[in-house]
């Protein structure tokens, strides 16, 4: 009779484990992922309401889809690579498991030497992963009036850094919007509300497998 009360305990510990277990790990799967859009007036959503810009209208659309994500957006108006470097401590908090880099436009418009901006990036990039912070970096294309030789080398530095730090690239953010004018601010630089969604829309299956990774790697 006292091994079979034994058992029965035993057993009754072991269910309650399981059910425990069971729901952490419910919990850490729907647990939302901590994620920061670092970027510039094109994150930032410059003309825009703050419901408008690109990080709201991604936190949506994952949202529809059943992906739950804390999203912060550090889109800074005006930044560069390099000021995106200077402020990644406090634009990037504790806690962050997810970064979407978004920088460089402002970078190609000034000219500025792409030895900085690649020099910045690396920087950022290399300090998001002593921090363990998974990137989705996007890439950005340099305007043709700086001639081809500026365009080849600026554009070469973001598939060139996705493969040195093995990050997922989306090759350039502004895919499908640049060009379009109807979906374009009267600067023809910044997306409408309606440029924005295309962005979402097109980045919107780069970003689902990006988290799906981070997902994974929570279990």
């Amino acid at each position: 009779m006292r091994s079979f009360v034994h058992m029965l305990v035993l057993g009754m510990l072991l269910m309650a484990a399981g059910t425990a277990f069971a729901q952490t790990s419910a919990a850490r799967e729907t647990k939302p992922i901590k994620m920061v859009v670092l970027g510039d007036s094109l994150s930032a959503g410059l003309g825009l309401s703050a419901s408008s810009a690109f990080p709201a209208r991604l936190q949506k659309s994952l949202e529809a889809k059943g992906i739950a994500v804390d999203m912060i957006n550090a889109g800074v108006s005006g930044d560069t690579t390099s000021g995106g470097r200077d402020r990644l401590d406090w634009s990037v908090p504790e806690g962050t498991e997810a970064v979407i880099l978004e920088l460089g436009a402002n970078d190609a418009l000034r000219g500025i030497d792409p030895r900085v901006t690649r020099a910045a990036l690396t920087d950022i990039l290399t300090r998001l992963k002593a921090r363990r912070i998974a990137v989705l970096l996007c890439g950005m294309v340099a305007p043709p009036n700086y001639g081809s030789d500026y365009s080849a080398r600026f554009n070469a530095i973001y598939p060139e850094l996705a493969k040195s730090f093995g990050v997922p690239l989306y090759p350039f953010f502004l895919e499908g919007v640049a060009t379009a004018a109807r979906l374009n601010q009267a600067d023809g630089l910044h997306p409408t509300a309606e440029g924005v969604d295309m962005i979402v829309k097109n980045i919107l299956p780069t970003v689902e497998a990006f988290l799906g990774t981070i997902s994974g790697q929570r279990s």
